[in-house]
């Protein structure tokens, strides 16, 4: 287990009668973000109670997919009951919250980043910029609430992460990747996705989440309006599981259709009272990373990581292919080929919301591997295979694949999703001559840099909900060349 793992103790910490106002609580933990060589983000939000709804009522099944995205009410979801009275239910607090920190081996050495109150037009959030931070370090983190400005703390939770090695540092890096989280499909009820657990076992120094971590458009509750939309992300981080690991992991979130709007989405679109802006906003209030949500990461001396941005700025899916149709647009396109290019770490890793290489459904047309974004599909899969030791790690489709791409060698690792529940979309037996691994289950990939001789090597492993390594590919190989 890990040695700093997640200590929650939002209990009240005084006895009721000496609040002026009710307790506020962190139903949801707190999440660490964007961590670099010298900086970071810490998201909290504050809630009525410790826990989620967990006597709530269930919510009724609504005739007819089409319709969550159009007329149906709040009220009509519900089945005409408040929001705060359904199951998993985690409502938000007025209040004030406040970030202390510290190397978790100097522990004399605390700085604290001061009280602010929660945003509450931002779902009740606030998000705290870390600066000044050494690299290669291990930091304690604690995160507390209050009512008011004049009250005494009422929930406290105790975290870490670790920093970023300096880029001339041949460390060895642990990592894990994960994609397509959703409530309904948890595989523990009680306490969330088993994934969490199975990856803190591993005490990985951070955590990518390749998009879709929650799905809007999918029922119990649809969540074609922001209240809803809301209502799912307060839940889902509310399951004990995810919670734990948050608190003592350091993540990068992207988003994908289905955590904006609705599936196969493209700007300007709606779903229900929904809007495209909204849902970005949504995001953004949601988790802990800067305005910009393409960026790139160094992790020492021997891992560069690019994690893109695949909603923003595309075209819509309906436009005829060509070289003005693009996923990423031309600007992050052509930052993406300069800071490749300018890079001397020993393995460069995209991580995309979406397959590159696949393959895919010939019924989908979302994707770089689809025939509906071939043309700059193609153009990035020939440039990613012209640069040594570059691979692909990618969310977004429901089955665990190592794949090659025929025309240029491009690698592509797919994910899986959070739970066996949630697999599918694809046959076992299809095997094709892309695949070097197949697997239609949920799961996670690990990925550990580390030297053997001096020399580097990127190890991935993909592993099923419960942390069974199921297949390994070390690189580089004869194969990579």
């Amino acid at each position: 287990m890990h040695k700093y793992m997640l200590r929650i103790t939002c209990s009240v910490l005084l006895a009721a009668a000496s609040y002026a106002v009710e307790p506020v609580y962190m139903a949801d933990g707190i999440k660490i973000g964007e961590v670099d060589q010298d900086s970071a983000i810490v998201w909290t939000r504050l809630t009525r109670a410790a826990e989620r709804n967990l006597d709530g009522a269930p919510f009724p099944e609504v005739e007819g997919k089409a319709r969550a995205g159009g007329d149906l009410s709040i009220m009509e979801i519900t089945g005409g009951r408040p929001l705060e009275e359904m199951e998993g239910a985690a409502p938000g607090a007025a209040g004030f919250v406040r970030v202390i920190y510290m190397p978790a081996e100097q522990l004399d050495g605390k700085m604290e980043a001061p009280w602010q109150p929660v945003d509450v037009v931002r779902d009740f959030t606030r998000h705290f910029p870390l600066e000044g931070l050494a690299p290669a370090t291990r930091y304690a983190v604690i995160v507390e609430g209050k009512p008011s400005e004049e009250s005494e703390v009422t929930c406290r939770i105790h975290g870490s992460f670790r920093t970023a090695p300096a880029a001339a540092d041949p460390a060895e890096i642990n990592f894990v990747v994960v994609t397509c989280g959703d409530y309904p499909r948890r595989d523990d009820p009680e306490k969330g996705h088993k994934i969490y657990d199975a990856m803190l076992k591993l005490q990985p120094d951070f955590f990518v989440h390749t998009g879709d971590i929650e799905y809007y458009d999918k029922a119990l509750p649809w969540g074609p309006a922001p209240e809803l939309a809301r209502f799912k992300w307060n839940r889902f981080y509310a399951l004990p599981y995810q919670r734990a690991f948050h608190g003592a992991v350091a993540s990068y979130f992207m988003k994908d259709d289905h955590d904006t709007l609705c599936n196969d989405c493209w700007p300007g679109q709606r779903y229900g009272a929904l809007t495209w802006e909204q849902g970005l906003a949504i995001f953004h209030e949601q988790v802990p990373m800067g305005e910009r949500t393409y960026r790139t990461f160094r992790w020492g001396k021997d891992l560069q990581l690019w994690l893109v941005e695949g909603r923003d700025f595309r075209s819509p899916n309906t436009l005829r292919d060509g070289p003005e149709k693009s996923i990423w647009g031309p600007e992050q396109k052509a930052w993406f080929k300069h800071t490749v290019q300018e890079s001397d770490a020993a393995f460069r890793v995209l991580i995309s919301p979406t397959p590159l290489v696949g393959p895919d459904r010939e019924n989908k047309n979302d994707n770089h591997a689809n025939a509906g974004f071939a043309h700059e599909g193609n153009e990035l899969r020939a440039f990613m295979a012209s640069m040594k030791n570059m691979i692909v790690i990618n969310g977004d489709r429901h089955w665990q694949y190592v794949s090659v791409d025929e025309e240029t060698g491009l690698r592509e690792f797919g994910t899986g999703p959070h739970s066996n529940e949630h697999a599918g979309g694809w046959k076992q037996e299809d095997v094709l001559p892309e695949h070097r691994y197949l697997n239609v289950q949920g799961g996670f990939l690990q990925v550990t840099v580390t030297r053997e001789d001096g020399i580097p090597k990127l190890i991935l492993r993909h592993r099923d909900v419960s942390g069974n390594v199921c297949n390994e590919v070390t690189l580089p190989d004869r194969e990579a060349g």
